[in-house]
Order: C-alpha cells, then sequence, then structure tokens
C-alpha cells in the first residue's frame, strides 16, 4: 500500500515539476490541491504530499488556505548559484584535471558535440549542456560534489523556463556553448588557468542571454 502511495506521489510530483518547466504553471500562479486531485484522480493523500516535496525543494510556496504558488527565480537567484557552479566546477577541475585520460576527453568531446546541435527541443538541448558539466565534474570522483551541481543545475532549469520559454525556436539558442571546446582545448594543454577562465566565460553566458 505504501509503495503504491508512493508511486502516486512521484506521478503527482514529476508531472507538476515538468508542467512548471514546459511553461504549464507560470512563476506566481496558483496550484490548487483540489484541482490536482481532479486532473490525476488520486486521493488528496499523494497529492498533498508531493506538493509538500516541491515546497520543500523550494519549487512551490504553500499559502494556507489558498493554494501552492509558484515561486519566481531572481536574477540574484541565478547569480548566487551561477557563483556557486563556477567555485564547485572550477576547484574539483583544477585538482583533477591531470588526471584526465583520453577516452574521458573523447566522451567529452562527443558531448559537447551534441550539445551543438541544431534541435527544436530546448530542453534536449540544455541536457545535453548538463550532462556535459555532470561528466566533467564526474572526473573529481565527489559524489557529494556531483549531486549538488545535479541540483543546481535543476533549479538553473527552472530558471530558463521562466526567462526563456517564450523566446525559444528552431534559430535561437539561448544556451552558447562555444566556451566548451576552449575548456577542452585548455584540459588538453595542462592549461588548468585557460580552462577555469573559459569556464568563467561559460557560465556567464546564462546571464547574457
Amino acid at each position: 500500500m505504501k509503495k503504491e502511495k508512493d508511486s502516486l506521489k512521484s506521478i503527482v510530483y514529476q508531472q507538476t515539476l515538468d508542467g512548471i518547466i514546459k511553461g504549464e504553471y507560470k512563476a506566481n500562479q496558483i496550484i490548487n490541491e483540489q484541482e490536482l486531485v481532479e486532473k490525476f484522480g488520486f486521493s488528496k493523500s499523494p497529492v498533498r504530499e508531493a506538493l509538500i516535496s516541491l515546497c520543500n525543494e523550494g519549487v512551490l510556496r504553500n499559502i494556507p488556505r489558498y493554494g501552492y504558488e509558484v515561486i519566481r527565480l531572481t536574477g540574484k537567484d541565478v547569480n548566487e548559484i551561477l557563483r556557486f557552479r563556477f567555485f564547485l566546477e572550477g576547484g574539483l577541475l583544477r585538482d583533477c584535471y591531470t588526471f584526465i585520460a583520453q577516452d574521458q576527453m573523447d566522451e567529452l568531446y562527443r558531448l559537447d558535440d551534441l550539445c551543438n546541435a541544431s534541435v527544436d527541443d530546448m530542453w534536449v538541448h540544455w541536457d545535453h549542456n548538463m550532462h556535459f558539466h555532470l561528466y566533467l565534474l564526474s572526473r573529481s570522483g565527489n559524489t557529494y560534489a556531483y549531486q549538488q551541481l545535479e541540483k543546481s543545475m535543476g533549479i538553473l532549469k527552472r530558471a530558463y523556463a521562466q526567462f526563456y520559454w517564450d523566446k525559444w525556436d528552431a534559430e535561437y539558442n539561448p544556451i552558447d556553448m562555444r566556451y566548451h571546446r576552449d575548456i577542452l582545448a585548455c584540459i588538453k594543454n595542462r592549461d588548468i588557468d585557460g580552462a577555469i577562465q573559459k569556464l568563467e566565460l561559460d557560465l556567464q553566458e546564462f546571464r547574457s542571454n
């Protein structure tokens, strides 16, 4: 019974989060518990638990006797996360860059090729970029850091949905990947200061778009 309840909660959680990312629910919009009960055809318990989980993760804000508000991410929020990412990714890259093997470099080049491929779905493009950064950081072998980067990029994904959803088309790419190759070239040449400088420029692309 508990397993089934957890499964129902996961469905509500994931589909509600996807709805926020895909623009079904806008920033500051109120999500009503009863509406979700009717939408999914589930009892109140798994719906409420899913909404509470989204509140605990900073996606929603509970407004008693009113509903759950979709939290609007600000430019300040984004800048703080990007700065955190720079110190996290740059610091670990400095520790591990000399241990990145050729087959791992080949994989990073492959991921970068995917990043630069033309796609109609902005989230396919986002996922390629996320996998590039996660794979690069994973060379450090630091599982906790990997989880924190994954979490940070999840929040930034919501920010992209908020800031860029209505701007995306096949010709407009809000995530410019032009610094990936420079980062890899610097790593190959054992120029860690150059690699970290290019990493910072890469992260700044979020602000400039």
